[in-house]
């Protein structure tokens, strides 16, 4: 018996918080990394979005089809650049039907841009190791502008 309990409840006490620690702390890592997992699909997500508002915008601008598609694309990977998303893989595609439409008649500008995003290091099990995202933009050309 120690000196500060009557009843040997020290003894039976001793260890055990070693054992409730043991428990808790996998279970903290594991929500701390889910939060982390959602948080970087969270900005991946909104920053896919805005590239390709950015790049339909910057297509919409240009004075034809073909310089449209390349500073839309240009564009689109400098907006993913800027914010610091890194992707595995990434395309911008953007459709200049619009720059056919004849002058008078509402016209609009889309692209589309694909970014693979990687969660491999997270170390979550159960985790995919990449996943696709697709962000759509559109803007319109000025319907009296010569094109």
């Amino acid at each position: 018996m120690t000196p500060h309990s009557r009843d040997g409840s020290a003894d039976r006490d001793r260890g055990s918080a070693a054992v409730e620690v043991a428990l808790l702390v996998p279970g903290l890592l594991l929500v701390i990394a889910l939060l982390a997992a959602g948080g970087r699909l969270w900005f991946a997500r909104a920053t896919v979005d805005e590239a390709a508002q950015t790049s339909a915008r910057a297509g919409s601008l240009a004075r034809s089809a073909g310089e449209a598609a390349t500073v839309g694309r240009q564009a689109g990977r400098q907006s993913l650049d800027t914010a610091g998303l890194r992707c595995a893989s990434t395309s911008v595609t953007v459709q200049t039907a619009a720059f056919g439409v004849p002058v008078g008649i509402p016209a609009t500008v889309t692209s589309t841009v694909r970014c693979r995003v990687s969660f491999s290091d997270l170390l979550l099990p159960g985790l995919p190791g990449s996943r696709e995202l697709v962000g759509h933009g559109a803007a319109a050309l000025d319907t009296y502008r010569a094109r």
